[in-house]
């Protein structure tokens, strides 16, 4: 496997040239004085370092040893206690976190960038500090000022970890039938009894204590996902002092052996009358927990984003190394038996794929993490806009990005041919560890269903048309520019046919209920290759009076034109499949399959 090498040239063009980062960070109340370029390019630099030499190494190593599960205990591969140490020991985990309780309140569009390095390096090991991050977020919003000064320190400095615990062996995405139970204590506090499977990071021994945030249900809830309310429940009881005390009934009680991910302990978890704290108000916890879903599902993309930018760098170099026939041109290298395989069209095809659709979904990242900042730090009319922005857009950065991501994977395998089979390159572990995103933190399939229903169809439209105006004011300002007209007038006839497609769909929906389900998948593939073809056009806009003095924008410049002539296509069938209705797919009886 090559080893791995950090985009920064592509980050930072992305941040400081096409997104204008630091001018948004300065005009943003929150953010304002807090980061800028200088400081923000020091942050990536050390990420990179952090990735390539102390992540990347126990990537492969952590696959083959996986975690190990003895009587209630979790132990992670070898060398992962020490990276997680040195992880801590960089500040990395309050990057984001909230000044006043040890954080660093930086931005989500730099943390997109950080996360990414951290994910193609080594995805298992990301999923710890990640799900720390997605519990202080919860915390930070919703927690009581006491829960918070109390545990948000310490978790920001990576001592203590923390656990999001939602799934139940008979409750997934319905999480309205959980079964956990909360008591009422004298003391305020509540008994927390039940059992969650899936649980990432459930247990583990990186860090002293484990944070767990529990969905659980009053005696007195109402049922369904109206009933459910969040608790805070650590796996050790913390002392007034802050020191630990015993443990609070919170065992393991098996992990899971998976496919992929075999480093990140996916755990079963049993509360035997754990004590825990309310976060939020009562039967409102999943308002409370989605605080956090819209950076974790974010992030979830991102982690497709990563695996495939380190199997795209990994086929490369391959395909410049590996000799196999000659060029149809002829002979590129006599001096050698063969050509390396990048001179065949086939080979070319399927790295240009897996990098317009890696450019692509970075700057989709970055994109969808502006708006989450601007709705963070921002006020008024731009906060509002940019919350609907990000609810619209995080099911396709999510599931667009990881469905892609497989595709990636699966790309720079078939490169290796039988090589990207075995164990030896690397390349079957990246697909093996993808393939995960595509299902935790809601399905691709939920995700869809999320976009199609209660982001377009429940609005009118109207979600989508903030969406459409962005596109439409950017192909506005290039009206005068003949240049771009290659990328804008393709970009405008695609943001048409998305208009035309989510216009049926709505219409369809009010005369037949099955219609936002039948079309769903189809309609967010095609949302992600217009998204994708806006966030290249973007990409083109930069780069173009650029190319002649600097390679790198001209690779920017012809991959977007790769993307825009082989892969923007496919909408035209996608569009046909989503505005065929529901009829061919319910109308065959069940016996019949």
């Amino acid at each position: 496997m090559a080893d791995y090498k950090a985009p920064l040239r592509e980050m930072n063009f992305l941040l400081h040239e096409v997104f204008a980062a630091e001018k948004l960070w300065t005009k943003l109340p929150g953010l304002a004085g807090a980061v800028d370029r200088e400081t923000a390019d020091a942050i990536l630099e050390e990420m990179a370092k952090l990735a390539s030499n102390t992540l990347d190494p126990i990537n492969r190593s952590g696959d083959e040893e996986g975690c190990h599960w003895n009587d209630g205990v979790v132990t992670t591969p070898e060398g992962f206690k020490e990276a997680y140490a040195t992880f801590c020991e960089g500040g990395w985990g309050a990057l984001l976190g909230n000044p006043e309780y040890g954080g660093m309140g930086m931005p989500k569009m730099l943390g997109a960038q950080v996360e990414e390095m951290i994910t193609a390096s080594n995805i298992s090991f990301a999923l710890y500090p990640v799900l720390t991050n997605g519990a202080c977020l919860a915390i930070d919003a919703h927690a009581s000022e006491e829960l918070k000064q109390k545990f948000l320190p310490k978790m920001y400095e990576g001592t203590w970890a923390g656990a999001m615990d939602l799934t139940e062996p008979h409750a997934g995405t319905d999480l309205g039938i959980i079964r956990t139970k909360a008591e009422p204590r004298e003391d305020g506090s509540y008994s927390i009894s039940g059992s969650k499977i899936f649980i990432t990071g459930g247990d583990q021994d990186l860090s002293e204590n484990i944070i767990h945030l529990v969905l659980a249900k009053l005696p007195d809830a109402p049922k369904g996902p109206k009933g459910i309310s969040l608790f805070l429940v650590p796996k050790y009881k913390v002392n007034e002092d802050g020191g630990l005390g015993e443990s609070n009934k919170v065992n393991c009680g098996s992990i899971e052996h998976k496919m992929g991910i075999k480093a990140s302990a996916t755990c079963a978890m049993n509360f035997d009358g754990a004590q825990g704290w309310l976060v939020g108000e009562v039967n409102k916890g999943l308002a409370a927990m989605f605080t956090m879903m819209n950076y974790e599902r974010l992030g979830v993309g991102i982690q497709g984003l990563g695996a495939s930018d380190r199997s795209y760098q990994n086929a490369l170099e391959y395909a410049r190394d590996r000799i196999q026939s000659r060029s149809p041109a002829g002979a590129q290298q006599p001096a050698k038996a063969a050509d390396p395989i990048i001179v065949h069209p086939d080979v070319r095809r399927m790295l240009l794929t897996q990098k317009a659709l890696v450019g692509g979904g970075r700057a989709l990242s970055t994109y969808v993490a502006q708006w989450l900042d601007i709705s963070k730090f921002g006020e008024g009319d731009e906060k509002k806009n940019a919350e609907a922005m990000v609810a619209l857009l995080t099911p396709v950065a999510k599931a667009f990005t990881t469905d892609m991501g497989l595709d990636c994977t699966v790309l720079g395998q078939q490169v290796f041919g039988g090589h990207g089979y075995i164990r030896e390159w690397g390349q079957e572990q990246l697909v093996r560890d993808v393939r995960i995103t595509q299902i935790y933190e809601g399905t691709n399939g939920i995700q869809a269903l999320d976009l199609v229903g209660r982001k377009t169809v429940a609005s009118g439209g109207a979600l989508f048309e903030l969406f459409a105006a962005d596109v439409q004011k950017f192909i506005d300002r290039q009206v005068d520019r003949e240049t771009m007209s290659e990328f804008v007038r393709p970009l405008a006839a695609e943001l048409q046919r998305l208009r035309e497609a989510t216009e049926k769909m709505v219409a369809a929906s009010q005369e037949d209920l099955h219609a936002p389900g039948a079309a769903s998948v189809e309609y967010l593939h095609l949302f992600g290759y217009v998204a994708y073809a806006f966030m290249w056009a973007k990409v083109a806009d930069v780069a173009l009076d650029k190319q002649e003095v600097d390679s790198f924008y001209k690779g920017q410049v012809k991959t977007a034109r790769f993307y825009f002539a082989r892969l923007l296509p496919r909408t035209q069938a996608l569009a046909a499949s989503v505005n065929a209705g529901s009829a061919t797919l319910m109308d065959l009886e069940e016996e019949l399959f």
